[in-house]
Order: structure tokens, then C-alpha cells, then sequence
């Protein structure tokens, strides 16, 4: 960003013209959107590999305190309220059996508003638990929504809704987890 300043400068004291100021003010301004949206979506990957790592002080960071969280597609009943920490506590319970989680997310598409940003993108998620069934993975499909807020310098997420298109795998691997 200094960088793209510094040209900024140089070429307003060499007398370019005002049409090349304007250019240069223009691409500044994409580029400062470049790196809004680039801290968005590390936001979001944040998420996914803190909670692969079950490092649930960064999931819990990557959150404002109070979150709109949707999982109605997944497991019916109706979007709730939920603080950061019991979205940790639930997480944390329903994945603690598991031997390994995988999330994988892609075709990001960012839409910035001043200090707000929307954020589609598909996601896969794999578990993973060894069990005498021989079964020992299931794989969920789907898409997520996510609402972010500019708190301070950072992105948190208010806003988190997961689209399932389909699951495939062992439905039953919680039952083998301990």
C-alpha cells in the first residue's frame, strides 16, 4: 500500500497529469479493497482450520460475541442466537470423538460494504474415526453464507449459515466416537 502511495507522490510532483492522478487514486482503492476482501476470506479460513485443529480459543476469536448461526439444513429446527462460546462448547462436544476433521472451502465470492462483508463459498467437510465397521469416514457437501463485521482492525463473523447439499459416508461414526 506504501508502495502504491509512494508512486502516488512521485508522479504528482513530476507534473503528471490529473487523468493520471485519478488512475493512480482509482488503483489505490481497489487495491485497498484487494486487502479487505483478502482479510475477509482469511477470516473464514481461520475458522475452518482452527476448528480442524480444535483450537477453539481461534474458532471462538473468529466470531463476534453473538452470532446468527443457521444449521437448519443439516439438522432441521429453526436458526438460533448463540454466543461465540457456545458455539465452541457445542463444536467442541460434537467433534471431540473424532480422530480427524477436514474442512476444505472454495469459489469464494466476497460482497464488501463499507464496514460489513458477505461471503459465499462451497464447503467440504470430512470425519474421520477408525471403528470396527470398517466405515470410517462421512463426507458433508454444501455452501455457507457468512455475514462479517469490521470490529477494530479485524473481521469477525455475526452471521454463519451452512446450505447442505448432501451427506455421504458413515452416517452413524458419533456412535463409535468415545
Amino acid at each position: 500500500m506504501k508502495f502504491f502511495t509512494g508512486i502516488f507522490i512521485t508522479l504528482l510532483l513530476f507534473g503528471c497529469s490529473q487523468l493520471q492522478a485519478d488512475r493512480l487514486a482509482e488503483l489505490e482503492g481497489q487495491m485497498n479493497t484487494f486487502a479487505e476482501e483478502k482479510e475477509i476470506v482469511d477470516t473464514v479460513n481461520r475458522l475452518f482450520i482452527s476448528t480442524d485443529n480444535r483450537d477453539w480459543d481461534a474458532v471462538k476469536g473468529c466470531f463476534t460475541n453473538e452470532v446468527n448461526l443457521d444449521m437448519t439444513s443439516m439438522v432441521g429446527g429453526e436458526p438460533s442466537k448463540m454466543t461465540s462460546q457456545q458455539i465452541v462448547d457445542a463444536w467442541n462436544q460434537g467433534l471431540q470423538g473424532l480422530k480427524a476433521i477436514h474442512h476444505q472451502a472454495g469459489n469464494y465470492k466476497v460482497t464488501l460494504k463499507n464496514k460489513a462483508a458477505e461471503v459465499f463459498c462451497y464447503g467440504i467437510a470430512t470425519h474421520y474415526l477408525p471403528n470396527t465397521s470398517g466405515r470410517n469416514s462421512r463426507l458433508f457437501v454444501g455452501s455457507y453464507n457468512f455475514g462479517l463485521r469490521k470490529v477494530g482492525r479485524d473481521w469477525k463473523i455475526h452471521y454463519f449459515k451452512y446450505n447442505l447439499k448432501y451427506i455421504e459416508g458413515n452416517l452413524e461414526l458419533h456412535k463409535y466416537a468415545k
